[in-house]
């Protein structure tokens, strides 16, 4: 599929992976994991096998502990019958030719008590996501979206047990056959709610300064250098101009720029930036994008939006390297192709996208069967 004309399907090396396009299926949330337990499961094998020609797969995100989970149905990788399911997913996308990382997350804030067998959630501060829903199940199995429930803050011992519970996730995400981790530090989640000054108030090691509100991420980051057991395996996603699930920075570009330089001292693989992808969000501006090009000199990977146009202007210019293409692979499995050749692209069905069947999952068509 290489074409050296296409600055999409030019092949690129990610630490010691070949991939063989510029494409990246990005983290999306599906909700299809078994009950009980959260167990990842044969149907997500067959949807992500179906979409293994992406250059790069990053997994939906996966809770790395109890205390971690947001939402309903969705997989971990804490216990050995998940850790099991998602060596069957692995095996199923290197069969098909593909590359997976897994995505790690800890949701903070952002749950609700009866996900948590009623405990409160917990962040770095005790500060409420206000209007902020996540998605539960209903004691009769109803799906349906509430108020995220009031966090307490962590204490100093606990964050020190978060991060021991990031290099476990590593060590299994590694021995599932995931090809790496990605940290996901993005649109509001735990690591996010320590790095954006509305939403830490801390005033201990972990709050206050930007070098505070970044120790967090550089602890966890190193964790997962030390799980996956190679820098090059270990990627982070970051989303610094967004203000999703209700976190947002006073100053964002001086505050990212100090975590992409962070970053690159720790020397991992990759950044994976989430750009806004809403109608009326703020726009990431080139200088900041070629800003950050100089201040991590590793991998970087954009997501929001993008068209193949945008994809190879992005890529032509040099401030990325591959380009994640998020809501388009939910309904064309086959999506490197139809990008190569023009090819109209199926549209999702939003009513299928969060928990269900095989329908709205596996069902849409290649464009062989089309």
């Amino acid at each position: 599929m290489s074409d050296t004309s296409d600055a999409l399907f030019q092949p690129y090396a990610l630490g010691g992976l070949e991939l063989p396009n510029r494409i990246v299926m990005p983290p999306m949330t599906r909700s299809r994991a078994s009950q009980p337990g959260d167990v990842p499961n044969e149907l997500m094998a067959a949807y992500y096998a179906q979409r293994a020609s992406a250059g790069l797969i990053v997994s939906e995100g996966t809770w790395i502990s109890p205390l971690g989970k947001g939402y309903a149905w969705t997989p971990g990788i804490h216990s050995p019958a998940q850790v099991a399911g998602w060596r069957k997913i692995t095996q199923a996308v290197h069969k098909a030719g593909g590359r997976i990382f897994a995505q790690l997350w800890h949701v903070g804030r952002l749950s609700h008590t009866s996900l948590l067998d009623g405990q409160a959630p917990v962040s770095s501060s005790a500060i409420q996501a206000e209007g902020v829903n996540v998605f539960v199940a209903e004691s009769n199995g109803t799906p349906g979206f509430v108020q995220a429930s009031k966090p307490r803050a962590l204490k100093l011992e606990e964050i020190h047990a978060i991060v021991d519970d990031y290099r476990q996730a590593a060590r299994n995400a590694m021995a599932a056959g995931f090809d790496g981790v990605e940290l996901h530090a993005a649109n509001g989640y735990l690591v996010n709610q320590f790095i954006d000054s509305n939403a830490n108030d801390r005033t201990d090691a972990y709050g206050g300064s930007l070098e505070n509100r970044l120790r967090f991420l550089a602890e966890v980051t190193q964790a997962l250098i030390e799980g996956t057991g190679d820098k090059r395996r270990v990627g982070v996603r970051l989303a610094p101009l967004t203000t999703l699930n209700g976190c947002a920075d006073a100053d964002p570009e001086t505050t990212y720029l100090a975590a992409a330089k962070l970053l690159g001292t720790l020397g991992i693989a990759y950044i994976h930036f989430a750009e806004a992808d809403w109608d009326d969000a703020p726009h990431m501006p080139v200088e900041f994008k070629r800003q950050l090009r100089a201040a991590f000199p590793g991998t970087l990977i954009y997501a929001g939006k993008y068209t193949a146009e945008r994809a190879r202007i992005a890529l032509n210019e040099g401030w990325a390297d591959l380009i994640a293409f998020g809501r388009p692979f939910v309904a064309n499995p086959d999506l490197p192709e139809r990008l190569r050749i023009g090819a109209p692209l199926n549209t999702h069905d939003r009513a299928t996208l969060f928990g269900g069947s095989a329908h709205g999952l596996t069902d849409y068509p290649a464009l062989a069967a089309a």
